[in-house]
């Protein structure tokens, strides 16, 4: 009997699509272009259970409503395959993406640990796992699944990798740190470890850590999908913007981060969130905001997930785009009819959320402190990563500074201090909040804080 590449059984003898499964599973945990080689491998072997199932995974992951589709006849032929002959890891595969592409998230995640139980060495299907947790916003699950099979796999460093994400998003930054480092010991090219490392690094205020280490390993960031390269220099932008460096922001923005793959979900809203994080701080970011809207002007009945719909929404509202109105009109209708589990996240979090982002880009301030600020404290409900959903808090801070709230503006922004006293942004604002509350002591005190970091990189 055939194994995989991590020692899984596998009833395939054929080996090229033995290669293609490969190629998927190896590609999935390292965020490598291979992994769409299984598309291919099952269009030559339909009676591959498992090719079929990698492949309407593949299609999944495109995160748009029309990714169903583009996977279901390879379900289709997965599932024909099985009841001709599979084995139960195959079949059990085939369970939780038939889960996925029904939108049945508890079922697939469900399934997912079910797999972890019964063979320790499926990574791709924790990886997996993980994902829909991590969409879901809930981290402990991330790393229940992942402690499962850690022991056995303790010589892998997509292991380590995958731990340290999870530890990171539950905030044991201590231990997410230890897991990242053993992974890239393991493996210099491991961009899943770096970005976990970059996630620990700017959330404990290491800045100069963070800006060393991601420019030392960004040279290994090669044969990555769209969504790992641009997303390690969406990670490294972040460091220049603490530093006061808009100008190397702005050049990572065009060079790395806007243009890998201008019609992939990731790739938006990393373009989305590094143009509006920009504007926050006073960069004029001219009119690429045009140029990201128009490649999102079809996702107006895109709600494939919270997180994903309110940057969309934001990207065409500050472009202007006309179908912002749609799209609002249809978030609506979505919500109204959303699936159970999630249904209140979307009611309660994500559409407040969405009418405050186009609030704040079209300059009403008051709604989005209304709005944002009643969403904000459930605000992991809609998916994504702590860095990631900081952009909110950024917008809501924004709009509570320009409603002439200083005394809330202070308190956020200092407790912002606490974790990144030498922010360049947060500082700048400290000065001005300073000044509006009749603090011409304290406010120095942010300038000078400004003027020493923009000194020092000199």
């Amino acid at each position: 009997m055939a194994k995989d590449w991590l020692g899984n059984d596998l009833t395939t003898t054929d080996s090229a699509t033995l290669q293609g499964i490969n190629d998927f599973s190896e590609g999935l945990l390292a965020y490598e272009t291979k992994a769409g080689n299984v598309i291919a491998a099952a269009d030559a072997d339909p009676g591959s259970v498992l090719a079929n199932t990698y492949a309407g995974l593949a299609f999944l992951f495109l995160e748009s409503p029309g990714a169903g589709a583009m996977a279901r006849p390879y379900l289709e032929r997965a599932e024909a395959a099985a009841a001709a002959g599979a084995n139960r890891r195959e079949r059990m595969n085939l369970a939780a993406a038939q889960a996925w592409y029904a939108g049945d998230m508890p079922a697939a995640i469900r399934i997912g640990n079910e797999i972890a139980d019964e063979f320790a060495h499926d990574l791709p299907m924790v990886k997996l796992t993980q994902y829909h947790e991590f969409n879901l916003g809930n981290s402990p699950g991330m790393l229940r699944v992942a402690e499962k099979v850690e022991e056995a796999n303790s010589d892998l460093c997509h292991m380590h990798g995958l731990m340290a994400f999870a530890y990171e998003q539950c905030h044991l930054l201590g231990d997410a740190e230890t897991s990242a480092r053993r992974a890239i010991e393991l493996k210099r090219k491991e961009p899943w470890a770096h970005h976990a490392l970059a996630h620990v690094l700017i959330t404990q205020g290491r800045i100069d850590e963070g800006l060393t280490f991601l420019e030392d390993v960004s040279g290994t960031w090669t044969d990555l999908n769209s969504f790992m390269l641009t997303h390690n220099w969406w990670h490294l932008a972040l460091n220049y913007i603490s530093k006061g460096r808009y100008e190397d922001a702005l050049r990572a923005y065009d060079a790395h981060i806007w243009g890998a793959d201008k019609s992939y979900s990731q790739d938006q809203i990393n373009a989305v969130s590094l143009l509006l994080r920009l504007e926050l701080v006073g960069v004029d970011v001219g009119d690429r905001w045009i140029d990201v809207a128009e490649h999102m002007k079809g996702r107006t009945e895109d709600f494939v997930q919270p997180f994903l719909t309110m940057q969309y929404v934001y990207g065409l509202a500050r472009a202007g785009a006309p179908e912002t109105e749609a799209m609002m009109e249809n978030l609506k209708a979505f919500v109204a009819s959303a699936p159970a589990y999630v249904q209140d996240a979307w009611i309660n979090v994500a559409e407040p959320a969405c009418e405050a982002l186009v609030a704040h880009a079209r300059g009403d301030h008051e709604t989005v402190v209304k709005k944002m600020g009643a969403a904000i404290s459930r605000i992991v409900e809609i998916g994504g990563s702590h860095a990631q959903r900081d952009l909110f808090e950024q917008v809501l801070l924004d709009s509570v500074i320009r409603t002439g709230r200083y005394t809330t503006a202070q308190q956020m922004l200092e407790m912002r201090r606490g974790y990144e006293p030498c922010s360049v942004p947060n500082n700048d604002k400290l000065a001005d909040v300073y000044q509006s509350l009749g603090l011409p002591r304290e406010s120095a005190r942010a300038q000078a804080r400004v003027k020493r970091v923009l000194s020092e990189a000199q």
